[in-house]
């Protein structure tokens, strides 16, 4: 199973430029998923780390295989919306080479063991086939304090600018 951006934004509440998961490219249910991070020199990050010498914080490579991860988790339950995962630990995290922009970021997030609502997870990240960053993972879903906006009432929030100065308002 594919999802496209639209779909991945019905089960994630973030939004640009936090949003770090283009595409789900291969998804078993409850296993594993595949999804892609296309890296560009148009990130805000990029201004500020480094100038001259761009790299991808590696915090926002593991919170792009959260993101997936995330995903994972969420789909097959009921009332998906209503939900939010919660990091409880980040553990074996290793960077093996930087990301710089033109790179695509692959996620591989394989489920570990879930019990009740409470996941472990193992997640990879490859650009071109050669793996930059792992970690292992554990989350709690939560549900989503009542009155709060949910991932599908903001799809249509989701909006580029080309100078970055007019986010979307929440």
């Amino acid at each position: 199973m594919q999802l496209t951006i639209q779909e991945i934004m019905t089960y994630l509440p973030h939004r640009y430029p936090f949003l770090l998961v283009d595409r789900i490219c291969d998804f078993v249910k409850g296993e594993k998923i595949v999804g892609i991070k296309n890296v560009t020199i148009n990130e805000p990050f990029f201004q500020g780390h480094f100038p001259g010498q761009p790299i991808m914080p590696g915090v926002l490579i593991i919170e792009a295989l959260a993101q997936a991860g995330g995903v994972l988790m969420l789909n097959g339950l009921e009332n998906p919306g209503n939900k939010l995962v919660y990091f409880m630990s980040i553990n074996n995290v290793k960077f093996r080479r930087p990301v710089v922009p033109g790179d695509q970021l692959v996620l591989d997030v394989k489920m570990v063991s879930r019990r009740s609502k409470f996941i472990q997870i193992r997640g990879e990240a490859f650009v071109d086939g050669n793996l930059v960053a792992e970690g292992d993972f554990s989350a709690a879903i939560v549900d989503r304090e009542p009155n709060q906006p949910k991932p599908e009432n903001h799809t249509d929030s989701y909006q580029l600018s080309s100078t970055n100065q007019n986010l979307p308002s929440r």
